[in-house]
């Protein structure tokens, strides 16, 4: 395997100390998924990664990063001492991006961060060698991690960027100084750390504060931030370019939403395009035409990109659908789960609402006989002051009261369920555990069930109670 940092280039890159002459392959920060040859990063967060050392030595890291010698360890181990580790990771991460030719694309918004960046990967994979971290790495450690696992020969690079709070975002950028950010959307997301949207949005608007010179900002131009948007762009003197469903260089024409699939008809400057994806939802295809504008401002090919987004799935807990067998003996005593409880604010749940309501329930195969459209809901998150108001005005949804029956957990979310009419008012607890003791009478066989919440709401743990009603198969 070609080595990814050897110990010289690693004391280079962070002015640090070894004693030995080793060689990595990779960087780990978490010894359950270390793999032999990595440079296992000590970060201290719940737990002191120093702890650990001497067991990530033991599976086979080349080397450890560093602030001290752990007590457990003898001095010959391999060791990267540094003043700070995060510090230290940090550095790694810059000297691995001034060291990389990549054409490298930074995302980050209040929705699809992650699914977006999962296209990007799907789709450069196949023009040529493309990075992105495995997982929803988008803050101040996941961020120069991912930079720092970046091989030297990647031909493309995509970033996510999160945050939480004001501030994050730009240094973040200025880390990874990417040749195209693209801003997914501006939603009612982290309120609680923000007075309205349009802080939310000048918080978002400083991805682009890192651009290469003569960098790209591929923007949602539907959303009413758009213009403060735009105008950053302007000030760090980015090309603009616009994608959306009413507006931009980059337009849906012609969009259905179908039980299994969505069709995308997109006009840009110069070609138009029909695609598909393999998963319903508005919020895809959205995000897929803003994949197709980055793509163009990488120089990968749009048009073998539009063919190959139909290769992409969601990631884990933000709308997998998949199809559980309830009777291993009855191949058609079947539901249809679509697993969406990752995350979730008022925009991505209207998005997830209008996936479900075109699923197509099947009558006569459960014990209710009339198949039913369900969602199972949890707390939506750091929402600010208007929280209350937010929950409870989701009842006027137009696709939630397409629903045959919604079952709530959490204080929150009961807000909700007090708005319902009594014929959709399914079950409320008030946590997610005491919802997922009611599985087998909260769905049956002939539904298509959505279950979405923030993560913190622990909504995932009713996914977890369903999937064990039955044998688990990708939907077809």
């Amino acid at each position: 395997m070609t080595p990814l940092w050897t110990a010289a280039d690693a004391v280079a890159a962070t002015h640090g100390m070894t004693n030995s002459d080793w060689t990595a392959t990779g960087v780990s920060i978490d010894t359950r998924t270390l793999q032999k040859g990595d440079l296992f990063v000590a970060l201290k967060d719940i737990r002191d990664g120093h702890d650990f050392v001497k067991l990530a030595l033991e599976k086979g890291a080349a080397a450890a990063l560093v602030s001290h010698r752990p007590a457990n360890v003898g001095p010959d181990a391999p060791l990267l001492v540094v003043p700070d580790v995060l510090r230290g990771l940090e550095a790694l991460g810059i000297a691995a991006r001034a060291r990389s030719r990549a054409r490298i694309a930074a995302i980050t918004g209040s929705v699809g961060k992650t699914s977006t960046k999962e296209m990007l990967r799907t789709i450069l994979s196949r023009q040529g060698r493309c990075h992105a971290a495995e997982a929803s790495y988008n803050n101040h450690w996941g961020v120069p991690l991912t930079l720092a696992r970046m091989p030297e020969d990647a031909d493309f690079a995509v970033v996510e960027i999160g945050m939480s709070n004001p501030g994050e975002i730009a240094p973040l950028s200025r880390m990874t100084r990417p040749h195209v950010a693209m801003v997914t959307t501006v939603a009612a997301a982290h309120l609680a750390s923000f007075d309205d949207l349009d802080g939310i949005a000048a918080e978002k608007a400083t991805i682009m504060d890192g651009l290469e010179p003569g960098g790209i900002a591929v923007l949602n131009g539907d959303i009413v931030t758009s213009k403060l948007l735009q105008d950053r762009a302007e000030c760090v003197g980015a090309q603009i370019v616009l994608f959306g469903e009413t507006t931009g260089a980059w337009r849906i024409s012609d969009l259905r939403i179908c039980q299994d699939v969505t069709v995308i008809e997109v006009v840009s400057p110069g070609h138009d395009y029909l695609f598909k994806l393999s998963v319903p939802g508005r919020h895809f295809a959205l995000n897929a035409v803003g994949v197709l504008a980055v793509a163009q401002a990488l120089g990968a090919d749009p048009l073998a990109a539009s063919l190959d987004l139909g290769l992409w799935v969601p990631p884990a807990g933000r709308g997998t659908r998949e199809i559980l067998q309830l009777d291993p003996a009855n191949e058609f005593e079947t539901l249809d789960l679509i697993d969406d409880a990752f995350n979730a604010n008022p925009t991505s749940l209207a998005a997830s609402l209008e996936v479900i309501s075109a699923g197509q329930p099947r009558d006569g195969v459960g014990r209710i006989v009339k198949g039913r459209r369900i969602a199972i809901l949890g707390d939506m998150l750091e929402l600010g002051p208007q929280e209350v108001g937010m929950h409870r005005d989701m009842a006027q949804n137009g696709h939630l009261q397409q629903l045959d029956l919604i079952h709530c957990a959490g204080p929150l979310m009961k807000h909700l369920w007090q708005s319902l009419p009594d014929t959709q008012r399914g079950q409320w607890t008030a946590t997610a555990a005491e919802l997922a003791g009611q599985a087998s009478r909260l769905v049956d066989a002939g539904d298509v069930v959505l279950v979405k919440g923030s993560k913190g709401s622990k909504i995932a743990l009713v996914v977890d109670a369903i999937r064990k009603l039955g044998h688990r198969r990708l939907s077809e």
